[in-house]
């Protein structure tokens, strides 16, 4: 029997061919262009893990409704920007979201489950817009969008799933601390 760093060891080669594929000017599939792009940036990567972390210490209908809210919200920044509406400020408001969601996390700030997920909504528009114009010109846009749509829901699950286990082994103060961790990087993104 194989064991676990054996199989993902096996998984990730199998998947390497078709990452490679991706940039070698081969024709690139919209989902799996979609299904990467959210991945391939931290900036995209912390804010998305942020969410998850965010809505699973608040609890309740926030859990659930603050990661739609933000799915939603980001499919809609990708139309706009596929039909060619300029949202300004998009990197701007992309570095935004990943220090104001470091913020939120590490002085566990809560507010209701509507505020949090119009806040979120605001951050994911910015998202989604880049993701929008950052589609590959032969890929279809609705199977780019359902790609990462689901990247960006499987990162929220993961920051959920994040937050659970610090609860469980009574570290409140991680997610607290990798809310700082996600605030500071932002910060040096920016500075970058």
């Amino acid at each position: 029997m194989k064991s676990t760093g054996s199989k993902l060891a096996v998984a990730a080669a199998m998947l390497m061919p078709a990452t490679a594929m991706a940039h070698s000017g081969h024709e690139v599939s919209g989902f799996m262009a979609g299904l990467s792009h959210p991945v391939g940036g931290l900036d995209h990567l912390l804010a998305m893990v942020a969410v998850g972390l965010w809505a699973a210490r608040m609890g309740g209908k926030a859990q659930w409704a603050v990661p739609a809210a933000f799915v939603v919200t980001m499919l809609l920044g990708g139309v706009l920007a596929v039909s060619g509406v300029a949202v300004p400020f998009v990197e701007g408001g992309i570095m935004l979201s990943v220090i104001a969601m470091g913020i939120l996390l590490a002085f566990a700030v809560k507010f209701s489950p509507a505020v949090c997920a119009a806040l979120v909504a605001g951050f994911a528009l910015f998202h989604g817009a880049a993701h929008g114009t950052e589609m590959p010109l032969e890929a279809s846009g609705l199977a780019y969008g359902a790609g990462f749509a689901l990247a960006t829901a499987a990162l929220h699950g993961a920051g959920i799933v994040l937050a659970k286990a610090s609860v469980k082994i009574k570290a409140e103060m991680a997610t607290r601390i990798a809310g700082g961790a996600i605030a500071a990087a932002g910060l040096i993104m920016v500075a970058a």
